[in-house]
């Protein structure tokens, strides 16, 4: 039995989520069928976090056990070819150790939220990307975000449906720029809460807005009440961006 790690991208618009659901496609269901057409085993795969309806990844990271002698190459060429024409991609898949875990091992998750700040209707980025027509103050919503990193009780900022043993998280960072009529919301940390990156976002973009004051959202935060909680924004611009992991030697290939 050899462990490899993938990473994965995919569009989330087609799916349900990640996990593998009951009630429609998932991203976890298309490389496990994918996985069962290339070597005739099922598997289950890994992944360093989950991911709702509609949210997006550029390098999810993932583990699957295979018993049928293959190469990394070869397991990521052939799952890519079984993938399509599914918006997933496996964009490197390398050998690692038996003890290594997509999830377990994670020291650290990244995600980026896209916002389009303009009057003009979204075409291609339909989808990938959360419009909002009214100014958006960058600067503001950076420095508001400022309250938010470090260890807090996010109970505000977590879906009733989370199954977190506890609301209290770290968050490493938190940063907001413009880019032209685009503002990206990088947030990074150990774990997240379900929905907590939508709902910090929804609330930033209140504060941008001028609708809140960075006051309201630190009041948001130290009452762990969801029921304080402004906005939570849609998935549409939400992507997981990368995992982090221990050092370790140079992978087999």
């Amino acid at each position: 039995m050899t462990r490899f790690a993938l990473t994965v991208e995919f569009d989330g618009r087609s799916f349900m989520g990640w996990q593998r659901q009951d009630h429609g496609p998932s991203v976890q269901q298309a490389i496990e069928d994918a996985a069962f057409a290339v070597t005739g085993e099922r598997t289950t795969v890994h992944a360093a976090g989950r991911t709702d309806a509609g949210v997006h990844a550029t390098a999810m990271r993932a583990h699957v056990d295979i018993a049928k002698p293959i190469t990394a190459f070869r397991l990521g060429e052939a799952l890519n070819a079984r993938l399509r024409p599914n918006p997933v991609a496996i964009v490197a898949c390398e050998v690692v150790p038996d003890d290594w875990h997509a999830r377990f091992s994670c020291l650290g998750r990244a995600y980026e939220y896209r916002i389009v700040n303009r009057r003009a209707p979204l075409t291609w980025e339909k989808g990938l990307a959360w419009q909002v027509a009214q100014p958006l103050d960058a600067a503001a919503m950076h420095d508001a975000a400022q309250l938010l990193v470090g260890r807090h009780d996010f109970t505000t900022f977590r879906s009733a449906h989370c199954q977190s043993a506890s609301p209290v998280k770290s968050i490493d960072r938190l940063a907001v720029r413009r880019e032209g009529d685009r503002i990206m919301v990088e947030a990074a940390a150990r774990s997240f809460l379900h929905h907590q990156v939508r709902s910090m976002v929804g609330c930033l973009a209140l504060v941008g807005l001028g609708r809140w004051s960075a006051a309201d959202l630190r009041d948001a935060l130290e009452a762990a009440n969801r029921a304080r909680l402004g906005l939570n924004a849609p998935p549409d611009g939400l992507f997981f961006m990368g995992a982090r992991y221990p050092a370790r030697p140079e992978a087999a290939a």
